[in-house]
């Protein structure tokens, strides 16, 4: 997860919303990618598109059934679907998304009727770094301004 929040720092960074990704199989890193939909004009552009994109084009393969996904926040309707079509071993996660969640927060994809595939599912690691971050861009969104560099821990209190 900490490999996932440092895409999400690169991200906030490069002005877009705060969100890290990394692909994992048997132990090693296999891709990296943070949310690029601002920069890219893409609005499928999120960092579990992208990360997914980047291991199956290494693979040479579409289906990543070893892979285990580390994402800085809940996963969204479109990337679960993502997910469940690469047919990933596990997600990880950092913050709940209490709006579109759709691991566990706003919606349970995964109890969809018809899935041909589900996948382990654990939150909550890390997630005050994750959020951290993420409010401090919406904060700054907000307020029009720029914080203090961000730092491990210490969530901003929002």
């Amino acid at each position: 997860m900490e490999a996932a929040l440092e895409q999400a720092r690169l991200g906030l960074a490069a002005g877009e919303v705060p969100i890290g990704a990394v692909l994992v199989i048997d132990g090693c890193i296999v891709a990296r990618a943070f949310n690029k939909p601002i920069g890219s004009s893409d609005p499928t552009a999120h960092a579990e598109i992208l990360v997914l994109r980047k291991a199956a084009q290494a693979a040479g393969n579409y289906r990543l059934t070893d892979a285990e996904v580390y994402v800085t926040l809940e996963p969204c309707l479109m990337c679960v679907g993502a997910l469940v079509h690469a047919r990933v071993r596990a997600v990880i996660y950092g913050a709940t998304e209490p709006k579109t969640g759709a691991l566990a927060s706003t919606l349970r994809a995964l109890d969809t009727p018809g899935l041909n595939h589900r996948f382990a599912v654990t939150g909550g690691v890390l997630d005050e770094e994750a959020r951290e971050l993420i409010q401090r861009f919406f904060l700054e969104k907000r307020t029009g301004t720029s914080g203090a560099p961000v730092t491990e821990g210490g969530g901003s209190g929002l």
